[in-house]
């Protein structure tokens, strides 16, 4: 991939975080070659929802030069942007230029009339006011993120993350992807299908926590983890590993494992030259024939075809 150019929309009120997000994950490096720009209504500054203001880099016409504008969350979503705003985003938009929201970025893609007809996701706590105000787009209460090709859409605030980190392995690869995670010390790859929310009646204690058990399975992968052996090594039930993983992960165990599997199929593939059923062996999805099923199911290709699209960029590394 050439040089990748990123702008990113802060509108008034912008959400600190969520500008946070994209401009450090898209930030330029030998191995992700994105050029980020900040922009706005205004080519001066712009008051973000903690009261600081934020100097710009550019104008509008930075969205019609974009080949991906993110638009993070801003404080007062139900008043659409200015209609300069909502005419740059429609002319994006037609144009083909890749467009994501953050959060409540998803109201100002909305009003562009960008997301009618389309199943979207935003915050949960201003998911009815999306439905509300834009009633020809449907809210997915229940994702952290929705890639709908051209126009992408995410949870609230940290799911940004998950997104940005969805947009990169898209296109750089897994292993791209991956080495940003471990950058900002972020989880690698969180499914779009997880839940944004995760209701607790009370706060799990640190110590009793299930991440060295995730991490003790990431080593093992290649192994047949059964849940017996997880809650062994958890040192609980295997009634209390479920319900517990399901709370930190929003996943079951099983799903958890067979995207983490798949994740590492992708860097297999990307950085080795072994065999699809060398491959399958490795990351613990047993058969070449397991492993393409569930590759096409979720990647949408075939491990060779993902192969011949994401090998060469990651030894050009």
């Amino acid at each position: 991939m050439g040089r990748h150019r990123v702008a990113v929309l802060a509108l008034d009120g912008v959400l600190p975080l969520d500008l946070g997000i994209p401009t450090q994950i898209f930030k330029g490096g030998p191995r992700t070659p994105y050029e980020v720009t900040v922009c706005g209504d205004d080519e001066q500054v712009v008051t973000t929802s903690a009261g600081f203001t934020l100097g710009l880099s550019a104008g509008l016409e930075a969205l019609a030069e974009a080949d991906t504008i993110i638009v993070p969350g801003f404080e007062d979503f139900r008043r659409p942007p200015h209609p300069r705003v909502r005419a740059a985003l429609k002319l994006a938009g037609r144009a083909g230029i890749r467009i994501a929201s953050i959060c409540t970025g998803a109201f100002a893609v909305a009003s562009a009339g960008l997301l009618d007809g389309r199943t979207v996701t935003t915050h949960w706590a201003s998911a009815d006011a999306l439905e509300e105000l834009y009633p020809r787009l449907r809210v997915d209460r229940n994702v952290l993120y929705i890639d709908n090709g051209a126009i992408l859409t995410s949870a609230g605030v940290t799911a940004g993350i998950d997104l940005c980190l969805h947009i990169v392995r898209k296109d750089l690869g897994a292993a791209v992807a991956n080495e940003v995670a471990r950058e900002i010390v972020a989880a690698p790859h969180r499914d779009g299908g997880q839940a944004q929310y995760i209701a607790r009646s009370l706060p799990t204690p640190v110590a009793a926590t299930l991440a060295g058990t995730r991490e003790w399975a990431l080593a093992r992968l290649e192994e047949d983890l059964t849940l017996p052996q997880l809650a062994a090594h958890a040192g609980v039930s295997a009634r209390t590993l479920t319900r517990q993983w399901r709370q930190e992960t929003g996943a079951s165990a099983h799903q958890w494992l067979l995207t983490a599997r798949l994740d590492r199929a992708r860097e297999l593939l990307e950085t080795t030259d072994l065999q699809v059923e060398q491959v399958a062996q490795r990351c613990g999805l047993g058969s070449g024939t397991n492993l393409r099923a569930r590759f096409r199911n979720a990647v949408g290709t075939t491990p060779t075809a993902y192969r011949r699209a994401f090998q060469h960029r990651s030894q050009a590394g």
